[in-house]
């Protein structure tokens, strides 16, 4: 289990970004965040990742204190990031990508099972350079493919992973939650989409860097047209 408590986070100027944030997700659970672009959903992601570090408060996974942990131990402690924006690495292969997550070297039938389950014919990804050659919505799909690939993976934190992804892929997608929810693995994914949120054991609003309500998607999804700037997401 991950809990945040009382977290807060500012930029240099001073101006709070995260405000008192109080919030868990349950081992074995899929918790979606949503709520107004700006409102500080991803911020609160890469804080649970180590790739920010809270003004205040405390982390706490699976009973550990990990506030003071990098990226690195956390990865080892078994949280994996998939980011709204892939990185990109000139000169690596998908398939030795894959074999990094993995943490062994993968052979090609191994690798292509993963690509696969991303909706990547994996005959014409398994040996190309993860780079610019790559579109967005590829790139993100051999991301997911890797948190795959992490046997290690406890919680998995997925940044909006609908970005830049086409119809097809994205069913795709909804299907590898699923996969991933009925293995038990915990799931956090921020998103604004109707059919993610659908798929949710609990949902959590935040606006303006504060949890505005927590509670199941017959609970919430009610409350999201009130929230504003919030309602333009959930019509497409």
């Amino acid at each position: 289990m991950l809990e945040l408590q009382n977290i807060k986070w500012k930029v240099s100027d001073g101006t709070e970004i995260i405000k008192n944030i109080n919030v868990e997700i349950p081992t074995g659970k899929l918790v979606v965040i949503t709520g107004p672009n700006g409102g500080g959903k991803s911020t609160l992601a890469k804080i649970i990742m180590g790739i920010e570090k809270p003004t205040s408060g405390k982390i706490f996974f699976n009973g550990e204190d990990i506030t003071d942990w990098d990226i690195t131990k956390r990865a080892l402690a078994g949280i994996s990031f998939a980011f709204q924006q892939p990185v990109r690495f000139k000169g690596i292969g998908v398939k030795d990508l894959l074999s990094l997550a993995a943490g062994e070297k993968l052979s090609t039938s191994g690798a292509c099972t993963y690509l696969s389950e991303v909706g990547l014919c994996a005959a014409d990804y398994v040996n190309r350079e993860v780079d610019t050659s790559l579109s967005g919505g590829e790139i993100k799909r051999i991301e997911i493919a890797t948190i795959l690939a992490r046997k290690q993976t406890k919680l998995a934190v997925f940044d909006e992973p609908e970005a830049g992804i086409d119809l097809w892929s994205f069913q795709k997608l909804i299907s590898v939650f699923e996969k991933l929810h009925e293995q038990q693995q915990s799931i956090m994914i921020i998103s604004h989409q109707e059919r993610i949120l659908n798929i949710a054991d609990q949902i959590v609003l935040v606006a303006n860097g504060s949890i505005k309500q927590i509670g199941t998607k017959e609970e919430i999804m009610p409350q999201l047209m009130e929230v504003a700037g919030v309602c333009d997401f959930y019509k497409k």
